[in-house]
């Protein structure tokens, strides 16, 4: 076998699909690989609709939602991922451990990890899933205190400050539908505007709702931009067109070195989160196969592990990539202490100044408190042509 001549097509966001993990993929395995970037909408259409357009599908397991029933994505054999048994029990069970509140409304994903022997999903354990869950991560906003009144920035902070009246004008929201409805939402309930059911999971007229809510605050003016892209989120703030934004993290890592000073909200209501993961089209057979269960097993290693983390995502074998980063950086990143030494960004030598703290502690803090995850809602489609009306408003 030559697998030089194997090439291996991933779909997804720039979330993961960047040119530095391309680079060293294709290094330490001995393949080619396609990366097909696009936006979260984009990817879950092609997703669903094209899986002869790709071998690996890279995106989040709320997309599942979609994908599992139109049968795009083959069942993952466990007998053929080596590192199975260091991934921890956050996306088998919905919580790091038992003394731990299980996490958040929505799309949870320990709901939609193993095969059934119907070809259903649920959490109950068999030899076969889904995705191989990897990455993941709780948001929520990112602020300019020196910018924000007082009377705000001096009380508890709360994704009611997205609609705050003084800050009309400076907020921004995220484009995709299925998250940037979820951050609106909490935003809207924190507000004391409305009362959601099921935040994860809004029902036609909760939408209705929301999204009338949401154009009137627009038609006021107070939405300064939408962002589809990390990229886009960080340029509205260095380009101070925004003091207020829902954010992903690897946008922080564009503002640390824009030099802005910045805090990334811990919110009182908890945050949403996000899981990401990597399936392989029903399509991938034989050697092309083969290619694909080596990547899988390839973001199990560390060394893609410790580049998330620099980044400020968290990985679902965390112990591997311990040996990937110094003490310094296992610290700042993980277990939410000071950074004791200046710290490598993901292609940077310098990210982290000396003395600095994570915004909203350790890996256990962080993903403790989910409000709820990323979800796709029963209402779905319904969702998504309210939300485009509210973004052509």
């Amino acid at each position: 076998m030559h697998p030089s001549k194997v090439e291996l097509r991933v779909l997804g966001t720039s979330v993961t699909l960047q040119e530095h993990i391309r680079k060293r993929a294709e290094q330490d395995l001995g393949i080619k690989l396609r990366f097909v970037v696009q936006d979260g909408g984009s990817v879950q259409r092609d997703g669903v609709m094209h899986p002869d357009r790709y071998e690996l599908y890279d995106q989040w397991f709320h997309s599942i939602d979609c994908l599992w029933p139109t049968h795009a994505l083959q069942p993952i054999e466990l007998s053929r991922i080596r590192r199975w048994d260091e991934v921890n029990a956050l996306p088998r069970t919905g919580r790091l451990s038992k003394a731990q509140p299980a996490g958040g409304a929505g799309c949870v994903p320990a709901d939609r990890l193993f095969v059934q022997a119907d070809g259903t999903l649920a959490r109950k354990p068999s030899e076969r899933i889904s995705m191989l869950p990897l990455t993941h991560n709780a948001d929520s906003f990112v602020y300019l205190p020196d910018s924000m009144p007082a009377s705000l920035v001096e009380g508890e902070e709360s994704w009611a400050w997205l609609l705050a009246p003084e800050l009309a004008g400076r907020v921004a929201l995220q484009a995709d539908a299925a998250i940037g409805a979820i951050d609106a939402a909490l935003a809207v309930e924190a507000s004391g505007l409305m009362r959601f059911r099921d935040i994860g999971n809004l029902e036609i007229e909760e939408i209705d709702g929301l999204i009338g809510t949401l154009i009137e605050f627009k038609r006021r003016g107070h939405f300064a931009g939408f962002w589809s892209s990390f990229a886009e989120a960080a340029q509205l703030m260095i380009a101070n067109k925004v003091v207020i934004q829902s954010i992903w993290s690897p946008a922080t890592v564009e503002l640390e070195r824009a030099g802005l000073k910045f805090r990334l909200a811990r919110p009182r209501e908890g945050y949403r989160a996000w899981f990401g993961g990597i399936g392989i089209s029903r399509l991938a057979h034989g050697r092309v196969l083969d290619a694909a269960y080596e990547y899988l097993n390839w973001w199990l290693e560390g060394w893609a592990g410790a580049t998330m983390a620099r980044q400020g995502f968290y990985i679902s074998n965390p112990k591997q990539s311990r040996a990937q980063m110094s003490d310094a950086e296992w610290a700042y990143w993980y277990d939410g202490a000071r950074a004791s030494a200046e710290l490598p960004g993901p292609t940077s030598k310098h990210l982290v100044p000396v003395g600095q703290v994570r915004d909203g502690g350790g890996y256990v803090a962080r993903m403790s408190r989910i409000a709820v995850w990323d979800s796709v809602m029963d209402e779905h489609n319904y969702l998504v042509r309210r939300w485009t009306e509210f973004m052509r408003s």
